[in-house]
């Protein structure tokens, strides 16, 4: 029985010897820095690498020589396409406006860009008096 007293007392002196000293606490400072994240800059893509195209205008007189030599033989079998003066006008037409928009695009990229720059500080030269 003492035994067991013995080892009571132990161990609730071992449990308890802590808390019965005067503890203070330090309070816990938090401090919060707002900072914006980095925005994402994505690269240029690749500039257009255009390919030649080769017109052939076909007045009526090529177009009467080409129908002679394809009768005869000595002439390429080749498909035409054809536009109105409208239909390429509206060709021009649509590549100027696909122009503008890669323009616009651009210069918002490169507004974005130039927004998004940090600035280095500069070191304050004190003068002398």
């Amino acid at each position: 029985m003492m035994k067991n007293l013995l080892i009571a007392s132990f161990t609730l002196f071992y449990f308890t010897a802590c808390s019965m000293l005067p503890t203070q606490t330090k309070p816990v400072e938090v401090i919060t820095i707002a900072e914006p994240s980095p925005m994402y800059h994505p690269p240029l893509p690749i500039e257009l690498s255009m390919v030649d195209i080769d017109w052939e205008i076909l007045t009526p007189r090529i177009m009467e020589e080409y129908l002679s030599d394809l009768e005869t033989g000595s002439a390429p079998e080749t498909a035409y396409y054809s536009l109105t003066s409208k239909d390429y006008e509206n060709l021009s037409m649509n590549m100027a406006e696909i122009k503008r928009y890669i323009k616009e695009t651009l210069y918002i990229i490169e507004f974005y860009r130039e927004y998004d720059k940090v600035d280095e500080p500069k070191e304050k030269v004190s003068e002398s008096k």
